[in-house]
């Protein structure tokens, strides 16, 4: 059954005069999803958001009224010295942050089981998704670069990520070195990519377009330079793309791929298309991470003047 799910105008109320100006341009580019575990975020953000402003609100006008009435000068508060115990008070002392904690711990529950990134609610409980064959990718993040491998096409492609539009998509990520963060902002919330491990994501894009990715977590001098662009295109447009891919990618066995995980500092966002890739590619560099036979020194000119030729010279 599907999860119905919380208004989100309720949040949206709290948040009337911010949201407001969410159609002023490109910076306000968050406030608009385009998947639906996206707009979950965003959804049970807003509502934590207001809920702790229902604290913060009262408790601010209660200050201000307290020392406006009690004031030294014409205050009206009255003197009772003899005062020890209100039953209203404790009351709203207790009660309200009782109240406020359940909220949180409700929305916070729901919320983790909608974007849970095993297996997301948004996703798995829609009937629009639930017949859909998910499209598996396969993604190795190394210093400094992405690598999105598509296993069931047996292409790979660095640097730039394509998916039909209004098709689940279930990532499986690792990392060549130390740990990133997967996150493409309007899409889906970020993950980490850790040396020797697996994680998984799940996502839908509900809009044709062009979104931005990036990594998320510091991993060193070409951390600046770890984005890369995600394009949401038709099925026909992904099928004429993966028949790009096969007839123009060079072919990537795992020698290949070692010599692509070693440290690059890709300034100019170069994208290359690979072929031939092997089913097991992803496994093969789990276990020759766990093996210590994918590490590379980093080179030194990469540490000292990020201007210099020799630095440079990782451009290109």
């Amino acid at each position: 059954m599907r999860r119905q799910a919380t208004p989100r105008w309720l949040g949206y109320l709290a948040l009337a005069p911010l949201l407001a100006l969410t159609g002023c341009g490109k910076h306000f580019w968050l406030f608009h999803p385009a998947g639906p575990v996206a707009d979950a975020e965003l959804t049970y953000m807003i509502l934590d958001f207001a809920i702790m402003l229902l604290v913060i609100v009262p408790a601010l006008a209660l200050v201000i009224w307290t020392v406006w009435r009690y004031r030294a000068a014409h205050g009206k508060g009255t003197y009772s010295p003899r005062w020890s115990h209100s039953r209203a008070l404790e009351l709203v002392v207790w009660g309200i942050p009782v109240l406020i904690v359940a909220a949180l711990a409700y929305f916070s529950y729901v919320g983790t089981h909608a974007v849970n990134p095993w297996g997301p609610e948004v996703i798995t409980d829609d009937p629009e998704y639930a017949q859909v064959e998910p499209l598996r990718i396969e993604v190795i993040s190394t210093d400094w670069q992405w690598l999105f491998v598509y296993p069931d096409q047996h292409i790979a492609v660095s640097n730039e990520l394509v998916v039909p539009v209004k098709r689940p998509v279930d990532f499986r990520l690792t990392s060549t070195s130390v740990t990133s963060n997967f996150f493409i902002p309007r899409v889906v919330g970020q993950i980490y990519a850790m040396p020797g491990m697996r994680t998984k994501q799940s996502m839908v894009v509900t809009e044709p377009g062009e979104y931005q990715g990036v990594s998320a977590e510091l991993t060193g001098p070409g951390f600046s330079w770890m984005s890369y662009k995600l394009e949401a295109v038709t099925d026909k447009e992904f099928n004429d793309w993966v028949g790009k891919v096969r007839d123009e990618g060079m072919p990537l066995a795992y020698p290949q791929f070692a010599k692509f995980a070693e440290p690059t500092v890709n300034i100019g966002q170069k994208v290359e298309l690979f072929k031939d890739v092997p089913t097991d590619l992803f496994s093969q560099v789990i276990e020759n991470v766990r093996a210590g036979k994918l590490i590379f020194p980093t080179p030194s000119e990469l540490t000292e003047n990020m201007r210099s030729p020799k630095f440079l010279k990782h451009e290109n």
